[in-house]
């Protein structure tokens, strides 16, 4: 199995995420479950998902706090079985996490910068000047000098990331096949162009899940890679 496309199950609850995971069947074997569906019974579909399933689980909660309380967070997700855990880049974040995460083999993925933001985002929450590009690479070194295991960046970013001296995992949202609506993303390319730019893994959400047949759509994306 293909384990590149990473499906966003970003549905409403637990019951919804199983239906179209069903749907889908073994054309997908790695899913993310992210911050709107942890009240929705998020940790239980993982657990599902991982247990009964088989499948391979990217938990998408993008934690930020002080040390104490990240490295106490992830300790404990740690316990969950899960393969990838998102938390924001910022060295300290990441290096707590690491501490957290102990032998386990949770996989540390730090947020660079959300491709759901451009520079007048940044300029509007008062962060440093600086070409997005050049911020979005730098913020991906320092986080892979602080232990992460891979970053979370837009495919745009992915080259420049790829040729970082001690890169990891490389996961890029942002992802909308060829006439796809983009939705809330600003910072988008296609599958294949993601992958051919050094992507390890894209995440694609509603251009699946919202399709009349999730699993043909996701058998397409992966159709499309190189």
């Amino acid at each position: 199995m293909d384990e590149r496309l990473i499906v966003a199950l970003d549905v409403p609850n637990a019951l919804a995420g199983l239906e179209v995971a069903g749907a889908i069947g073994d054309a997908c074997g790695f899913y993310k479950i992210g911050l709107g569906m942890l009240t929705g019974g998020g940790l239980a579909l993982a657990n599902e998902l991982k247990a009964d399933h088989g499948k391979r689980i990217f938990m998408d909660l993008k934690l930020y706090d002080i040390g104490a309380t990240i490295e106490a967070a992830v300790r404990g997700l740690a316990q969950f079985d899960l393969d990838f855990l998102t938390v924001h880049g910022d060295p300290h974040v990441v290096r707590a996490a690491r501490e957290g995460a102990g032998g386990s083999d949770l996989k540390i993925l730090a947020v660079t910068v959300l491709t759901s933001l451009d520079r007048a985002d940044l300029d509007a929450g008062m962060m440093r000047e600086g070409d997005l590009h050049d911020l979005t690479v730098e913020r991906a070194a320092r986080a892979f000098e602080a232990g992460a295991h891979g970053v979370i960046a837009s495919p745009r970013e992915a080259a420049a990331i790829r040729a970082l001296p001690g890169s990891g995992l490389i996961v890029t949202p942002g992802i909308r096949p060829a006439g796809a609506d983009a939705g809330d993303q600003k910072r988008i390319e296609t599958p294949a162009a993601a992958i051919a730019a050094g992507a390890d893994h894209i995440v694609v959400g509603r251009p699946v899940w919202q399709s009349s047949d999730p699993r043909a759509a996701a058998e397409a994306i992966l159709a499309s890679l190189p």
